[in-house]
């Protein structure tokens, strides 16, 4: 008889994604948006009660399977779907008190789903879903994610020998080439990008095989996320007539935090433009 595989302290496994970050944020946010909507139904009677009771029923249940989807433990869909319990009152409830229970259980839900939306860009992606063998953007946002981690570690070598410090744009982009090694063959760093504007450039990195302009930026005083927004925008605007970019990827680093909203530039920049595919990853957050 097959016994299950233990984890060697018993206890149980890092808590993981199944999909990129970028994903589980959308489509957690697009079903937050769907429960925001339950809160403007009018119930005017018991009908509308019971009509409203299910509707809610069937949001919550459809929010615990895909958080079941998007995390490696069912743990977090379970203890979604059994927050915030209905009061139980003996004998029939008055129509008030289902509205109050209706609408307090809905707010639960609603104030439990945000706080995870708020912590998925915290967890790994698991590494049975980084693949870059045809959409390279989960390996380059676990990249990205992880790049401070990478330079905090750096700068903890034993006896005080040198190490790359990460100051500028340019050491951004050397120690990102090295990570970019890992998992990628054929890198092409300043390739000649298609005249724009009246001129050409050099794209920081090329990943012939993989169709993938990888861009890195660093923020620094003075430079807004406005001006961030808008190199980007041109990036965007240049790749767009490349013959080797299917994915452009531009990663900014901004270890001091000077991007107050680097949720809604990720979310504003990231999206089809016509046949290319644009992410852009921020990190770290949270400051």
């Amino acid at each position: 008889m097959a016994t299950l595989k233990k984890h060697p302290d018993n206890s149980p496994p890092t808590l993981m994604l199944r999909m990129s970050v970028s994903k589980a944020q959308e489509l957690l946010r697009t079903q937050a948006e769907r429960g925001r909507k339950l809160k403007a139904v009018t119930i005017n009677n018991k009908e509308d009660y019971r009509v409203a009771d299910a509707q809610l029923d069937k949001w919550r249940e459809y929010t615990r399977d895909l958080l079941i989807q998007i995390f490696n433990r069912q743990t977090v869909g379970h203890e979604f779907f059994h927050v915030g319990s209905p009061s139980v009152i003996m004998g029939p409830n008055s129509l008030a008190e289902d509205i109050q229970d209706y609408q307090r259980y809905l707010q639960y839900s609603l104030d439990k789903l945000d706080s995870i939306i708020e912590r998925v860009a915290l967890y790994p992606v698991a590494s049975d879903q980084v693949s870059s063998s045809s959409d390279p953007s989960n390996t380059l946002e676990l990249i990205a994610r992880r790049f401070p981690l990478v330079v905090r570690q750096l700068r903890q070598r034993r006896q005080d020998r040198n190490t790359l410090d990460v100051e500028d744009e340019y050491d951004v982009q050397d120690l990102l080439h090295s990570l970019l090694r890992l998992f990628f063959d054929d890198i092409r760093p300043e390739e000649t990008t298609p005249s724009y504007g009246g001129g050409s450039t050099r794209m920081d990195f090329l990943l012939k095989k993989e169709q993938t302009v990888v861009e890195a930026k660093k923020t620094r005083k003075g430079l807004t996320a406005r001006e961030i927004s808008n190199q980007l925008i041109e990036d965007i605007a240049r790749y767009q007539t490349h013959p080797d970019c299917r994915f452009l990827v531009c990663f900014v680093f901004d270890p001091e935090g000077y991007i107050v909203n680097p949720d809604g530039v990720e979310r504003d920049l990231s999206h089809p433009v016509n046949d290319l595919t644009v992410k852009v990853f921020i990190a770290p957050k949270g400051h």
